[in-house]
């Protein structure tokens, strides 16, 4: 029986020290075995009437229990306890031993103390079992008030992490919005540079063409009254009693003279051209926007383009193409200074047509060209998009990089003043804060596209 109750309370300490149902199956099923296997072991013992043979089957039946539990790993933690039943084993085997070689009188004489002794050590296998247990339980509490600790803690930190990540990206935001505003001001300053400069750079042009006009307004009139003047001196000539050969010489010198002057009064408007377009240039808007219909504006101009150029060549004519948004409705825009972008662009781009159509007489490759100029109006993403659109002459790429610097023009001279583009150019980014490009390909044609925020 004390056999049995050893092997019995030694599984099921092990069992539930070690929890090996849920960690170790494998081993487990060996110790349900071993437990069966005494169940088996106390019932043959009872059965043959306390069978000496099974009594001494106990022994190597339980340290061969305590041999696998010594020598598993997983059994490691328990093999100080394990030591604990070797004494009341030891003791047990003393009195069957003795019990074999002593006579019955001497063996009953010290039965009594062979009886106390495995009593203690049993007490005394149990009691340390026992305080094991209780040693466990307090050392599983504590991991367990540990644990709270830890989950508290981790609590905390979780919480702290939080308010360090939301203070992390709090901080980023104003840092970000601080740096959205640095850059707003740098643009602002940069801009107000820039306005400062163009305002003092437009005084300059507008002084310097002031002072121009006048000695140049003397040039163009005296040069008119010169010619007018040779004129009257040739019909004097004409009453003179002078050898005829003389009136001839002298009537030379005079044709000389007046086409002299001719020439003069031709780039005397030439220069003028120049002034008034360095004036308007010059001149600063008013700023003030209006809402407009730019549909309507770009047609108007498109119309005042075309007429102006077939006013001087009447024999040209070019498709009028439009493809105008209807849902962009009134746009707050500088009505007078947009429309001066349009007649610019629109000059430009028939001008462009006229010159290809020109080439295009005697050439078997442009037999069939038609010129078309076409503007195109689209309101998407708050952005009012206008392409002016040609499939004249087109542009090289060392033309187009130049074609918004003022004063620099294509045409030939009497026909430009190289300050339209540029003009157009400081109104729209700088009057309406918008964007204007060029595309072009030489001999096909040029796109010219405008950019203007709404809203």
């Amino acid at each position: 029986m004390e056999f049995f109750l050893l092997t019995f309370f030694l599984i099921q300490f092990l069992q539930k020290r070690l929890e090996t149902p849920a960690k170790y199956p494998d081993l487990d099923k060996i110790l349900v075995f071993a437990r069966y296997a005494s169940i088996g072991l106390l019932s043959a013992f009872y059965i043959f009437n306390s069978s000496t043979f099974i009594h001494w089957l106990w022994y190597p039946f339980v340290g061969s229990l305590l041999w696998f539990v010594y020598n598993k790993e997983e059994f490691k933690v328990v093999r100080p306890l394990i030591h604990s039943a070797l004494p009341f084993i030891g003791i047990s085997l003393i009195a069957d031993f003795a019990e074999l070689i002593l006579s019955q009188k001497i063996f009953n004489q010290c039965e009594t103390y062979f009886q106390a002794a495995k009593v203690f050590a049993f007490l005394w296998l149990f009691a340390l079992w026992y305080n094991s247990q209780k040693q466990q339980k307090a050392l599983e509490r504590e991991r367990e008030e540990q644990r709270k600790k830890d989950e508290i803690n981790e609590a905390k930190k979780n919480a702290l992490e939080y308010l360090v990540n939301e203070r992390t990206i709090e901080l980023t935001r104003q840092k970000e919005e601080l740096q959205k505003t640095v850059d707003e001001l740098k643009a602002t300053q940069n801009q107000l540079i820039q306005s400062e400069k163009m305002a003092s750079l437009g005084e300059l042009t507008a002084g310097i063409a002031h002072e121009i006009q006048n000695p140049l307004n003397f040039v163009n009139n005296f040069s008119e009254v010169s010619v007018e003047l040779c004129q009257e001196l040739e019909e004097e000539i004409d009453k003179t009693s002078i050898p005829e050969a003389d009136k001839e010489y002298i009537k030379e010198i005079l044709g000389d003279l007046s086409q002299n002057q001719q020439k003069i009064t031709h780039h005397g408007k030439r220069a003028d051209s120049i002034v008034k377009g360095m004036l308007q240039h010059s001149r600063t808007s008013s700023g003030t926007k209006e809402p407009t219909d730019v549909n309507a504006l770009a047609d108007e101009y498109m119309r005042l383009a075309y007429h102006g150029l077939r006013a001087k060549d009447k024999e040209f004519n070019a498709t009028l193409t439009t493809d105008f948004d209807p849902n962009i409705g009134k746009v707050a825009v500088m009505p007078q200074d947009l429309g001066r972008v349009f007649l610019n662009l629109f000059t430009n781009a028939f001008y462009a047509v006229a010159e290809k159509k020109k080439l295009s007489k005697g050439n078997p490759a442009l037999e069939n060209y038609k010129p078309e100029v076409k503007i195109v109006t689209k309101l998407f993403g708050g952005k009012l998009y206008i392409r002016v659109t040609d499939n004249g002459t087109g542009m090289p790429e060392n033309v187009k990089a130049k074609i918004f610097q003022p004063f620099f023009t294509t045409k030939p001279t009497g026909q430009g003043t190289g300050l339209g583009l540029s003009m157009s150019y400081d109104i729209i980014t700088k009057s309406h804060d918008g964007l204007l490009d060029v595309e072009t390909v030489a001999g096909e044609g040029t796109e010219f596209k405008i950019t203007l925020p709404v809203g």
